[in-house]
């Protein structure tokens, strides 16, 4: 699965495409915590515009991330989830701990002035 990255204004923007399974999750989440470590950010943003299909693997990537991010002290929002895939977040609490955004740039600034 390709993971484009790019850095705006000390946050990480990780848009993903295709599916977001246990047969791609552990390189995601190793390209991820290596753009973390080269430098210093203040938070992360995940596009989920490009997703077509997501398992359980997929969430516990997202809660991992998420607990990487606050334990360095940063914010993370989640953008552009599909009506399907909004609707697994809902039923499994996930948009009680991270914040949705329709748009990229609007999760950005949320991140970046939080």
């Amino acid at each position: 699965m390709p993971v484009n990255s790019r850095y705006e204004n000390g946050v990480l923007v990780i848009s993903l495409q295709g599916e977001l399974d246990h047969h791609a999750v552990e390189k995601i989440r190793d390209d991820i915590e290596a753009q973390l470590a080269k430098t210093d950010y203040q938070g992360l943003v995940m596009s989920f515009r490009n997703i077509e299909f997501m398992d359980s693997s997929g969430l516990g990537l997202i809660l991992g991330r998420f607990r990487s991010i606050s334990q360095h002290g940063g914010q993370m929002a989640l953008c552009e989830v599909g009506p399907s895939l909004k609707k697994l977040f809902e039923m499994s609490g996930l948009l009680k701990v991270l914040p949705l955004y329709e748009a990229e740039d609007l999760a950005v600034k949320a991140v970046k002035g939080a």
